[in-house]
């Protein structure tokens, strides 16, 4: 085995990235979303109570979280913006409408967009 490894045959493990979770879509709505917000360093947006959204940042603004209230499209959701390298790429968890999924990843990919100008 170790020589097969020294010949090329086996990868390392890239380590764990220290920070904020990824999210686990096996996870009821309510667990995953309690689990983000219970994170330590986790800063919330102010709420704007015109959006069915709160959002929350990793203190190093490297993750961003948007977890959807009732009445937003594609509720219950949760998305996932992560800086790497220089790109941000979202990720979601829609466990409520598609359409409204849909939706709701348009506006976040139009998120990324306007804080890159």
């Amino acid at each position: 085995m170790l020589a097969m490894c020294a010949l090329g045959g086996c990868e390392k493990a890239a380590p764990p990235e220290p920070g904020a979770l990824g999210l686990d879509c096996s996870l009821a709505f309510e667990v995953q979303a309690g689990r983000i917000v219970a994170q330590a360093g986790l800063v919330a947006a102010p709420k704007d109570p015109a959006e069915p959204y709160r959002f929350y940042s990793s203190a190093d603004g490297k993750v961003s979280y948007l977890i959807t209230e009732p009445g937003a499209p594609g509720h219950p959701a949760i998305m996932m913006q992560r800086a790497v390298a220089h790109d941000v790429k979202t990720t979601g968890c829609p466990y409520g409408d598609a359409a409204g999924y849909r939706q709701l990843m348009t506006y976040m990919e139009g998120l990324k967009a306007w804080h890159r100008r």
